[in-house]
């Protein structure tokens, strides 16, 4: 078992930018793609950003232009660079990591919070 282990989250005005950190402790062999998902109070977990091992990147359209989503494989860390936040974006932001096409190891999360 491999543990996902999120970072950056926190308490930022409307406006404001912050960076997510997900790394995990040894290599994965297959990875397919990595990305975020978020869950907000009373709603269903929804994707953020996707990147593949190639650099590949996909965006949920309320993100583009503000998200951006990068990995370090040496590092085995994926990042995910919040800017012009908005309240809508507040939630706990998920790292998944899906490999073999199909598996996935997911992180505990980490809450980012948006004020107005």
């Amino acid at each position: 078992q491999v543990q996902l282990v999120e970072s950056g989250g926190g308490l930022v005005q409307a406006g404001g930018s912050l960076r997510l950190s997900c790394s995990w402790s040894r290599s994965i062999a297959s990875i397919n793609d990595m990305g975020w998902y978020r869950q907000a109070p009373g709603k269903q977990r929804e994707l953020v950003a996707t990147i593949t091992r190639g650099g590949g990147t996909n965006y949920a359209d309320s993100v583009k232009g503000r998200f951006t989503i990068s990995s370090d494989n040496a590092k085995n860390t994926v990042y995910l660079q919040m800017s012009s936040l908005k309240p809508e974006d507040t939630g706990v932001y998920h790292c998944d990591v899906r490999f073999d096409y199909w598996r996935h190891y997911w992180g505990q999360g980490t809450q980012v919070t948006v004020s107005s």
